[in-house]
């Protein structure tokens, strides 16, 4: 009964915070997207419809700190109404207390998953889909020219990459094994279909030993490594594509070679991301079990505010630091989440024995 009561009231006071939260951000996405507006077709039922579509995003991002918040309130009101006192007093431990809570994190992070992987990366390509056709846009290039990508032993050049994944201006540059260039292909557009990709408006240079040779199509297929899956790199950050999806694009750069260290981290970070709510719970138990003249529940909610932030700036200085230095994805991702469960860990021991 204990254990149901303490893990309602965490549950209660985390989905409150989060409920605030979402309201926040959603009002804060939708005050920068009023500087677009205007622009093309882009009117406020899109504006809308964009701030909408990112919701789950924005959900998937904020529920570690809505449960640390969450937590933080929660323990702040048991221990200003004694309650706490009351349930050490029945045998309770700090370290039980912690345990019992782990089913309370494990459901936050249930969701966090399913939100992450089932909605986020599709409900964010739809919102990119709707900004890029309302505004008359493309998806935005690396290069003046387009997107370079190596495909095998040739290389291609893509200059617009529309928002439902075909494409426009493709150029592709064709290698022997020697890597001596020998056709150059360009079409106007070309969409997947079938396995491959269906060219139109084909035009082909055979650079032959002594002349080149110049050969227009109408219609052709190409089969490549690339799938329009790899084009949700380009629409949508990696933090917002599906553990799938970034496996599929990471091992398509290793087989040609290229660098794969931001999407690595960006895919360890996926991983990781559903295991911070508990993390966050076990962080927030032990401040419960401050001196009353530490402050209330409001001080406890401050102090999450400020472990909140604390987290963001080092998970974010060390993602940096690690494309920099290129070290391991894995740790790299790992620090700022073993960083918050050692303290957590270290305040209920202290706590447990004093």
């Amino acid at each position: 009964m204990i254990e149901k009561y303490i893990n309602r009231e965490f549950i209660l006071s985390i989905f409150i915070i989060l409920l605030g939260l979402i309201a926040l951000f959603a009002f804060f996405d939708f005050m920068q997207e009023i500087n677009d507006l205007g622009k093309g077709n882009y009117g406020l039922l899109q504006v809308f419809t964009y701030v909408l579509l990112s919701l789950p995003g924005r959900i998937y991002e904020i529920i570690p700190l809505a449960v640390l918040l969450g937590s933080m309130l929660a323990i702040g009101q048991l221990a200003a109404s004694s309650e706490l006192t009351v349930i050490r007093s029945s045998g309770y431990s700090i370290k039980r207390i912690a345990k019992s809570l782990i089913m309370t994190g494990l459901f936050f992070s249930i969701i966090t998953l399913l939100i992450g992987e089932l909605i986020t990366p599709k409900s964010e390509k739809n919102a990119q889909q709707v900004k890029i056709n309302s505004t008359a846009s493309v998806v935005s290039q690396e290069f003046k020219s387009g997107f370079w990508i190596k495909d095998g032993n040739n290389f291609v050049n893509i200059e617009n990459v529309l928002p439902d994944a075909s494409l426009e201006g493709i150029n592709i540059y064709e290698f022997d094994s020697n890597f001596t260039l020998r056709t150059i292909t360009r079409a106007l557009s070309g969409i997947f279909h079938d396995g491959q990709w269906k060219l139109e408006n084909i035009s082909q240079k055979l650079i032959l030993e002594e002349k080149v040779k110049t050969v227009e199509i109408e219609k052709g297929s190409w089969k490549s490594e690339i799938r329009p899956e790899m084009m949700n790199a380009l629409i949508i950050s990696p933090e917002k594509m599906s553990i799938i999806n970034l496996f599929t694009f990471i091992n398509y750069l290793k087989t040609n070679n290229q660098t794969t260290t931001k999407y690595e981290v960006a895919l360890w970070e996926k991983i990781i991301h559903p295991i911070i709510p508990i993390i966050m719970i076990i962080f927030a138990v032990p401040f419960g079990f401050f001196h009353e003249r530490s402050g209330g529940k409001f001080f406890k909610i401050f102090i999450g505010i400020i472990a909140g932030i604390s987290y963001q700036i080092i998970n974010t200085m060390i993602r940096h630091l690690s494309l920099i230095n290129d070290w391991q994805p894995f740790m790299s991702s790992l620090i700022p989440t073993l960083i918050f469960l050692t303290v957590g860990l270290f305040m209920i021991h202290r706590f447990e024995h004093k």
